[in-house]
């Protein structure tokens, strides 16, 4: 039986992650902060017949997580999968966001996956087998307003991965590490994150359910790779960012800074999950399941290279294009 472990697994895309390893057959750990959460998600994996074992942790904890790589060992067995999830966010302006804020979503979302990535190599190494699957964003490549801290928080795992991956090469380590850069998704994210704006957020569309990042995360298992691109607004915004970096800057002024904005108002007093978790609001869907797509287009980033410098100068012309109409 193969063993994947999860973090940040009690909604969103981790816990659609959780559910379709487990439809797989594999046994899962899951790593959260809310024990009731762990409690739901536990029972809602092991009706595919699995073992799951649940751990309360926050990664920013790097001996709270290596203490649970080793649980998860004795608990379920040799980890063969970790996927770094977890994350947190602030949405607003750099200038109004404090150090307290912008420190704890980069321990969150950056530091986290250093003690995820930390703690699967300790317990993978010995084995010489193994994969660590970091969840990105194409705001790795292509940083939006409102989100400073997360932006650069995405842009660190990708740069962080990818030295760690020279060095595994380096030592002739066999274990595979790989980083799936997602689109805008239909998690309850834009409900947790802490907003100081009056009104309600929202990912920029288009907006895909979190099964196509599930789908995607557990394929990389299938057919590892360096690094996959879900969706095509994601394929487009990194194209774009190598080719015309500053246009995109000013659609960002925009497009990006708008398109995350409602018109419903941010309820006085909502909580959110930067210090403690949420709880009552774990479910793998967020509000935006009217408008979600279930299919993604996806390309490696490890294509040939005349292959890749075809389809960028294709996308590139095309991203153009949609952006020039829009602007009309």
């Amino acid at each position: 039986m193969s063993v994947v472990v999860i973090t940040g697994a009690t909604a969103g895309v981790g816990k659609a992650t959780a559910l379709r390893f487990a439809e797989a057959g594999y046994d899962v750990g899951i790593i959260a902060r809310d024990d009731r959460s762990l409690e739901v998600a536990r029972g809602e994996i092991e009706h595919y017949g699995v073992k799951c074992h649940a751990v309360n942790a926050d990664v920013a904890d790097a001996s709270a997580i290596m203490a649970a790589a080793n649980e998860f060992e004795q608990q379920l067995g040799a980890i063969d999968v970790w996927v770094n999830n977890a994350m947190c966010g602030v949405l607003a302006p750099f200038r109004t966001m404090n150090d307290d804020e912008f420190r704890r979503v980069t321990d969150v979302t950056y530091l986290g996956y250093v003690n995820g990535t930390r703690a699967a190599l300790a317990v993978m190494t010995p084995r010489d087998t193994g994969q660590i699957i970091q969840v990105g964003s194409a705001l790795a490549y292509r940083s939006i307003p409102l989100q400073s801290a997360y932006c650069g928080a995405k842009a660190a795992i990708r740069g962080f991965t990818d030295a760690v991956r020279t060095e595994l090469i380096h030592e002739r380590i066999n274990i595979q590490l790989s980083m799936v850069q997602m689109p805008g998704l239909n998690t309850p994210q834009f409900s947790w994150a802490r907003n100081k704006f009056a009104f309600a957020m929202r990912p920029v569309a288009p907006v895909y359910e979190p099964e196509v990042a599930a789908e995607a995360i557990f394929n990389v298992t299938r057919r590892p790779v360096r690094e996959l691109w879900v969706g095509r607004s994601t394929v487009q915004a990194i194209i774009g960012q190598f080719l015309f970096p500053g246009f995109l800057d000013r659609m960002m002024v925009k497009k990006a800074w708008e398109g995350q904005m409602t018109s419903e108002l941010n309820p006085p007093g909502r909580q959110d999950d930067l210090s403690a978790p949420v709880s009552g609001m774990h479910q793998v869907h967020g509000r935006f399941s009217s408008e979600a797509r279930t299919r993604a287009t996806a390309i490696t980033s490890g294509v040939p290279g005349k292959v890749l410098l075809g389809s960028a100068a294709l996308a590139g012309l095309l991203l153009v294009g949609r952006l020039i109409t829009r602007r009309k």
